[in-house]
């Protein structure tokens, strides 16, 4: 087995979501930014909320003429 070739793991590192919410959680990174988490996500919440980034759903609209 080679030495050294796993990634440093933390335990406690800072995740925060771009709705606000943050939480601690192990991951490689000692800390992350993610878009949807378990407060905003459609499924968890019940909502029917459309989660769009940078514009995306507009350009699919766009490209398949469904305006």
């Amino acid at each position: 087995m080679k030495k050294d070739i796993h990634p440093a793991y933390f335990e406690d590192a800072k995740i925060s979501c771009s709705c606000g919410n943050t939480f601690n959680a192990g991951a490689t990174k000692d800390s992350l930014k993610v878009e949807v988490c378990s407060k905003c996500h459609p499924f968890y919440t019940g909502s029917r909320r459309i989660v769009d980034t940078a514009g995306r759903l507009e350009r699919f609209k766009r490209r398949y003429n469904l305006q």
